[in-house]
Parts: C-alpha cells; structure tokens; sequence
C-alpha cells in the first residue's frame, strides 16, 4: 500500500512538472511572439511629473510670405552643375532636367494653391510620448444605414509623406463612387511619422520603426479604435509590422505594400542558388523567378548600385542634411532621383528621369514643399540611423514573427522582390499575395486604384473568415 501510495505521488509530482513545463512553454511562447509596447519620452528636455495633455487639436497647412519669398530667393540664386554627357540620371538627378524643375517651381507651381489641396481633409495635432503627432483623419462623406466605417491607419515612408495617401484616401472613403462597391467603407488615418512632415521630430536619440508604431498605437486608442486595420510601404512597412507584432488582439489585419527580410536562413540562402533551376523546390512562382532572377543584376546590384543614401543616412544623417535643410534646388535633386529609380530602374535611362511618367510635377513639388517648409529632411534621415546602428538582424522584432492576417501586394518595380516562401516565415498568417500588373515603390501615389482593391480585397477575405478573431 505504501509502495501504491508512493508510486501515486511520484506520478503526481510528474504530470506537475509536466503541467508546468507545458504551461511555462505555451506563455512563454506567446509573450516572445509579443513586442513590447515602447513608452518612451521623445520631448525636450526631462519628462514632467504632470499629466500630459491628451487632447486633438485641429490643425492647417499655412506657409508665410516670408517663408516663400525666401524659398524664392533660394531657387534664384541656385548653382547647377553641368551634366556628364549621355548620363542621363545614372548619375544622380540629371541638372538639365532639374533646371525646368525649378523654373516651374519659380513661375508655374501655386503652392496656396496645393496647400488648399492638403488642407481638403480634416488635420489634426495631439501630444504622444512628448512630441506632437500630426494626422490626416478622413471619414466617409456618407455610410449606407446601419454600417459602420472601418478604420484604417496608413504609414508612408522616406522620401514621401502622409501627401502619398491623397489619391487613395477617397477610393476608400467613397468607394462606390469610384466603382469599387460599398461593402467595406473606411475612416482613413495617416499621420506623418515622428521628424517628418508636420509631425515634431524627437529631441531624444533612439526613436525608431518600435517607437514609432508605439505612438500611432497610443493614436488608434486615443481616436477611440479598439480593433483596426493598418497599411504600409518601406518605412511603413516595418512600423506597421511593428504595431501588428505590439498589439496582435487590436489589429484586425496588415496590409503591405513592400516587405523587408532582414533575417536570411539556410533555406534562404539555398534558394537564392537553386531557385532559379528548381523553383517548385523552394516554394517560387514563375513570376518570382522573373523578378529575382538573376540574383546578382536584380537583388546584389541594385543594393550597391541603390542604396548609397541608405549608408549615408544609418551612419551620419546630419552632416549631408545641413546641405540639404539649407537649398531647396539640393532637397529637390536628392528626393526626386528617388522618386525616379524607385518609380521604375529604368528611367535612369532617361534625361528627365521618366519622372513625369507617373507623377505630375504638382504632386512631385507638393511633396518636397512639404520638406521644405516643415524643415524636416535632417530628422526624417536620422529615422535610418536609428533603425540600422545596432545592425540588421540584431533587433527583437526581427527576430518575431507576425501572426496577424497579412496581405501582400508585390508592385513589380519594387526596388526588391520578397517572394511569399521568404515572406511566411516572417508573417505566418498570410492571406492574401498578389503580383500587381504594374508600379514601383510610391504605389499609393502612383497607382491608387490597383493598391485600394488589393486592400478592399484583402479585407473582405478578413471579414468574411473571421480571420483575426482565430489567433
């Protein structure tokens, strides 16, 4: 009977280690699969004991008329350098091209005009982690009884601003007057990241992608939205990425319009040699292969041969800034050629850089006003430096996966492909991956109608499934 009644606590004491291992495992595991909220304080100076002020205030783009005549000064006494012959932009911004540039923006660009643009939809201010956060939030002009609107956060990214969003935010807001039916209406959410347009650049060093998804996650709950959607391209993408790896139970879905893998495996690596002769092998479709491949033009190359300012600003943003914040001709030159090579490689096979092709030069001046007048191009690069310092791959959140429901649109011009098999080990729960027919990396901007239905679509099949309540 003793030898029972031992025998019985010994397997007692087993299945209660047992017990405990498993649940030690199981939350474990889940808090690893959690980033942890950031709760910094970015403002100058010491953090105050007192409260800080919540409230949302009203807010308007208004540029003096000294601002201007002094931008107007600056243009007039610009100094260009002659082009190489034949280089087209494969040097840079082409300065044959840059001088129309600037005569237009001199005689032609109305920017009380564009300013009236940017002030059609409601902007707002509001006190996050001691810096103000600004934010276009635009509701529906109507909503079919008895629906409700759903939230959307969008994120832009270097060098563009919340003004990419401009072309999409009614394609999602009325989406029936644009042919795209009425099931799913948006409220749509774009603030300016923290030193970019007219949201406050931090004071503190170490303000980066988690920071910054910490403060639009403390937005979405301060506009009241307890579940929501959220959308991003480059740097978006990984704020976005971010927020969905913060507070996984709060959002409804990701959608992403450009993917970073930052953590390159063995079956990473044998895919970038074998994919191109087996690559059913490796999970690629045909259209991966033709994106990808050969691996050394279309994924080596266009690293060293693209992402110069990408060193320059992870290392030392200021110095290259000075020359930058002082001449707009110099702003100009150095944003446009991105929006060139980005918008599609092959325009740096044209003199005026193709940049016109896609954009108007409205839209292309809009956005570098926005720079220009917020002075925030030295804190919008230094967002590089403090996202790279520590090294690629040595972060938690890269580290993490992305469980919530995930849709990819995978833009062909896209400065580099991630196909789906590289992308789902990074987000486990993708629903929805699409190769869009056409459009570079500014795909908000220059493409607004195929981005608004690869979302439209994506959300439907969330709602639909449920998705985000089967974690």
């Amino acid at each position: 009977e003793f030898c029972s009644s031992l025998a019985g606590t010994m397997l007692l004491e087993v299945f209660l280690v047992l017990g405990t291992l498993l649940i030690y495992f199981f939350f474990s595991k889940k808090n690893e699969e959690t980033l942890p909220f950031k709760d910094g304080w970015w403002g100058r100076g010491q953090k105050p004991v007192t409260k800080e002020d919540s409230s949302i205030r009203p807010f308007k783009v208004e540029t003096a008329e000294e601002e201007l005549s002094d931008l107007f000064r600056r243009l007039d006494q610009a100094r260009f350098t002659e082009p190489l012959e034949n280089s087209y932009f494969h040097y840079g911004t082409n300065s044959v091209h840059l001088r129309k540039v600037v005569s237009y923006w001199k005689n032609q660009f109305n920017w009380k005009k564009q300013v009236e643009v940017l002030n059609k939809y409601p902007q707002f201010k509001t006190k996050i982690q001691g810096i103000d956060i600004h934010f276009v939030h635009a509701k529906p002009p109507r909503l079919p009884e008895g629906q409700a609107a759903k939230p959307l956060l969008m994120v832009h990214g270097w060098p563009g601003s919340f003004y990419e969003f401009y072309k999409i935010i009614p394609l999602l807001t009325e989406p029936a007057s644009h042919g795209l039916g009425e099931e799913h209406i948006f409220e749509v959410i774009c603030p300016s990241i923290p030193g970019y347009g007219f949201s406050e650049a931090p004071h503190k060093q170490d303000f980066n992608s988690v920071s910054a998804a910490s403060v639009f996650y403390e937005l979405m709950l301060r506009l009241g939205f307890n579940e929501f959607y959220i959308q991003g391209g480059d740097a978006g993408c990984v704020i976005c990425t971010n927020l969905a790896q913060i507070a996984p139970s709060h959002v409804k879905g990701l959608h992403l319009n450009m993917v970073l893998v930052s953590k390159l495996g063995l079956s990473h690596l044998l895919s970038i040699v074998l994919g191109r002769y087996f690559p059913g092998l490796f999970g690629f479709q045909d259209e991966d292969v033709r994106r990808m491949f050969p691996f050394l033009k279309k994924w080596l190359y266009k690293i060293f041969s693209e992402f110069g300012y990408a060193h320059i600003q992870a290392t030392k943003p200021d110095t290259v800034g000075c020359g930058l914040n002082d001449s707009p001709v110099g702003l100009a030159a150095y944003i446009l050629e991105k929006f060139s090579s980005w918008t599609d490689m092959e325009f740096r096979n044209l003199e005026d850089g193709g940049l016109e092709r896609k954009f108007s030069l409205d839209d292309l001046l809009t956005n570098i006003m926005i720079y220009w007048v917020s002075g925030c191009i030295v804190p919008s690069m230094r967002f590089y430096k403090e996202n790279l310092q520590k090294g690629i791959g040595t972060q938690k959140h890269e580290k993490l996966t992305v469980q919530v429901p995930t849709g990819i649109a995978a833009f062909p011009n896209e400065i580099l492909h991630v196909p789906q098999a590289w992308a789902k080990k990074k987000y486990t729960n993708i629903v929805s991956f699409h190769f869009m027919p056409r459009g570079g990396h500014f795909a908000a901007l220059e493409e607004p109608e195929l981005l608004a239905k690869d979302i439209l679509q994506f959300v439907d099949k969330v709602e639909k499934g449920q998705l985000w309540k089967k974690k």
